[in-house]
C-alpha cells in the first residue's frame, strides 16, 4: 500500500495534486472566458466598468454573460468540494489505481460539463455534472468509512 503521506513521493498525492491543479486551471479558464464574454458583448455588471468601453452597458441579464456566470457558479459549487474531499481521500491510503480513476473521471466530467454548458447541449451537460458529483460522493463515502464519528 502506498504511503498516506502528503508528499510527492506518494503516487496518490502526486496524482491528486496534478488533477486538482488541472480542475483549478479549468475554473480559471471560465473566469477569463467570463471576462472575454463581457468585453465582446459590451455588457458589464457595474456602471464604473462601462467607462472607457464605447457602447458598453451595465446590466445583469445578458443571456451570453449569464450562461458563463452560471457555469462559473457551478464550478464554484463542485470543484472546491472535490479539492477538500479529494485531499482527505488521499489520507485514507487508497489504491493508486482506484484513486487515479476517481481523479480522472472527476476532471473529465468537469471538462465535459464546461464544454457542453458553453455549447448548450443536453444530456451531455447533465452527464458531466452527475459523473462529477458521483465521483466526489464516492470519495466522501471512503473518507467517512475511514473516519471516526
Amino acid at each position: 500500500m502506498a504511503s498516506a503521506g502528503l508528499s510527492f513521493g506518494n503516487p496518490v498525492f502526486a496524482a491528486y495534486a496534478a488533477y486538482a491543479s488541472l480542475v483549478t486551471l479549468k475554473m480559471f479558464f471560465v473566469v477569463f472566458f467570463t471576462t472575454y464574454t463581457r468585453f465582446s458583448r459590451g455588457v458589464f455588471a457595474n456602471p464604473e466598468d462601462v467607462k472607457g468601453n464605447k457602447g458598453a452597458v451595465a446590466r445583469l441579464d445578458h443571456p451570453d454573460v449569464e450562461r458563463v456566470r452560471r457555469l462559473h457558479r457551478n464550478d464554484l459549487e463542485n470543484i472546491p468540494a472535490f479539492l477538500a474531499v479529494g485531499l482527505l481521500y488521499v489520507l485514507t491510503g487508497p489504491s493508486p489505481g482506484v484513486a487515479l480513476w476517481h481523479f480522472r473521471v472527476f476532471t473529465a466530467a468537469r471538462c465535459l460539463h464546461t464544454v457542453s454548458y458553453l455549447a448548450a447541449v443536453q444530456p451531455w451537460r447533465a452527464l458531466g455534472f452527475i459523473a462529477g458529483i458521483l465521483t466526489t460522493t464516492s470519495m466522501a463515502v471512503q473518507v467517512l468509512m475511514a473516519g471516526a464519528l
